[in-house]
């Protein structure tokens, strides 16, 4: 029997809808009519006959997102960060009567960037929010929660303009290191000797700084990773053995260095420490898969953007291109 009445009054529904050697599914609910929907639901839904279609899934967004946090968000490091992402996105939809999985469909999620593009968000952030709820969608799928076509897939992302990638030049890195101190200094000079973000480099401990590197266990990506650096930068940096080694203040570093470089692009900020590692790291012969390794981007792509930065970057187009080697004479004028 799938359903049976617990000790304390619930009811749970026990089934495996694929047979004996498929996934086992278990729910909870405080009635026994909930219980019968859900075991309905899961019957229709869950079954593996190719030849019959699955139904449209009328669950709500909210309660989806209860599920992703379940099967992944209250695991993550970013979990509670992105349930508030996706939490506000939902509210969003709801504001165009989309509260619903099944109305999701390629129009509403077009209707919603065009709502989000009136209230002057870039197509950069649409894009970010589109793929923070494909996430979502991607996560269920897997979880085998969801089992429809995730239907952000049907939309293409909105073409982004590139964005100016400052950096700081040598002698505005000697200014700025010149106009800091104490823990602020010490944060800014590990951000340009190792391309840390900032949050990864301010938060480091003492146990994260050991054999001449410092690892990041923090990361965007979720992934650590660690960085060489000098003995005298570690031993100014490493103070204790354990425990967190510093409190820069990023409001401080912030408008030093906006008194520096004033131009910065909008969104910068302290950011531009880490496209300065990169870009002199690529000025002074460093090696693209080393410089990708190094920042910890998924994918090569990401770290293309500094190529050009690199003293032979193009060279090849005057060493190997079929000219090389042929003696050519120009015509001069009037000979034909």
């Amino acid at each position: 029997m799938s359903i049976k009445k617990l000790d304390d009054g619930r009811y749970e529904v026990d089934i495996r809808p694929r047979g004996s050697e498929g996934r086992r599914i278990r729910r909870k609910f405080n009635t026994k009519g909930e219980a019968q929907i859900f075991e309905r639901h899961i019957l229709v839904s869950h079954h593996n006959k190719e030849w019959l279609d699955k139904p449209a899934d009328r669950r709500k967004l909210t309660e989806l997102l209860g599920r992703w946090w379940v099967f992944h968000g209250k695991s993550h490091s970013r979990g509670e960060k992105e349930r508030e992402r996706l939490t506000n996105i939902i509210g969003n939809l709801a504001e165009m009567g989309v509260t619903r999985a099944d109305q999701l469909t390629r129009k509403a999620i077009m209707d919603y960037r065009v709502m989000m593009l009136d209230r002057d968000l870039k197509p950069s952030s649409v894009n970010r929010q589109c793929a923070i709820m494909s996430g979502m969608f991607t996560k269920l799928i897997n979880a085998e929660e969801y089992l429809n076509p995730n239907p952000f897939h049907e939309v293409k992302a909105f073409k982004e303009a590139q964005t100016d990638m400052a950096f700081l030049s040598a002698d505005e890195v000697e200014l700025l290191l010149s106009c800091l101190d104490g823990d602020d200094l010490k944060a800014v000079m590990l951000c340009l000797a190792t391309g840390g973000r900032w949050n990864e480099v301010a938060n480091l401990k003492g146990e994260h700084v050991i054999g001449g590197k410092v690892i990041f266990m923090k990361t965007k990506n979720g992934k650590r990773r660690a960085v060489p650096i000098d003995s005298d930068l570690e031993a100014d940096v490493k103070t204790k053995a354990t425990g967190r080694l510093f409190y820069p203040n990023y409001m401080n570093a912030r408008a030093v260095l906006k008194d520096i470089k004033p131009d910065l692009p909008n969104g910068q900020a302290l950011h531009v420490l880490r496209h300065t590692f990169a870009t002199h790291f690529m000025m002074n012969g460093g090696n693209i898969i080393t410089l990708q390794r190094i920042l910890g981007h998924a994918t090569i792509q990401q770290t293309m953007v500094y190529a050009h930065f690199a003293p032979e970057f193009l060279q090849d187009a005057i060493r190997f291109n079929p000219l090389v080697g042929v003696s050519i004479k120009c015509p001069s004028n009037g000979t034909k």
